[in-house]
């Protein structure tokens, strides 16, 4: 039987979990501190049938098994370099994930920017940046339940985004028969969204309701 904060994960569509997730609190306690902040950009990756998916065509690999697992459990992956950090979500065998992009530093700053060797909106905004961001360097955490994990979501503390904007994913390929649809959500006006122009910058509330 799944727990509650399982549930969260599955029982309706992954673009709405991917929504949802958008103002959550993303923490981890790292070997040299706490580290987290809320998230302000996903996007949703829809499996076997999505040709955007590491499962596309029922693709499975070791590297990839996780994405096979419980909802709510980690899936850690590198490419070029770089970690990105999945939540698995649906039933197992439902390889379907979300992608976190964004986030917005709110705990251990300071350590963050250290990770990083930066500071500014580049601290986070990208997969890759907000992992490293986060210190974590390796996919020691990939496969694990979120629920009992140094890295977790936390689904009770949250900010409430005032508008949700949809387009397409970045960085995958257009040419796949999915890989224009709208499936990256992103909290508008919120600078640590990768991308994000200046000129759409909410620089005084980020895109977050009072």
């Amino acid at each position: 039987m799944l727990s509650e904060y399982q549930q969260f994960f599955t029982g309706r569509p992954t673009i709405a979990i991917a929504q949802d997730l958008l103002g959550k609190l993303v923490t981890y306690d790292g070997p040299d501190g706490k580290t987290g902040g809320y998230i302000v950009e996903t996007e949703a990756y829809l499996g076997e049938n999505d040709s955007a998916s590491h499962a596309f065509n029922g693709r499975r690999t070791g590297y990839s098994e996780s994405l096979y697992g419980q909802p709510g459990d980690i899936y850690l992956y590198q490419i070029r370099g770089h970690y990105c950090f999945d939540i698995v979500v649906q039933d197992p065998n439902e390889p379907q994930g979300i992608l976190l992009r964004g986030i917005e530093p709110a705990i251990g700053t300071d350590l963050m920017a250290a990770h990083r060797k930066m500071g500014g909106v580049n601290i986070t905004n990208g997969p890759g940046k907000l992992v490293q961001a986060l210190g974590i360097h390796s996919r020691s955490l990939d496969g694990r339940p979120m629920e009992t994990s140094p890295l977790r979501v936390d689904l009770e503390h949250f900010k409430i985004p005032r508008e949700i904007i949809t387009t397409q994913r970045i960085g995958v390929n257009m040419q796949g028969k999915d890989g224009a649809k709208p499936q990256r959500f992103i909290v508008a006006g919120n600078p640590y969204v990768s991308g994000m122009r200046k000129r759409m910058m909410d620089l005084e509330k980020h895109g977050w309701k009072d």
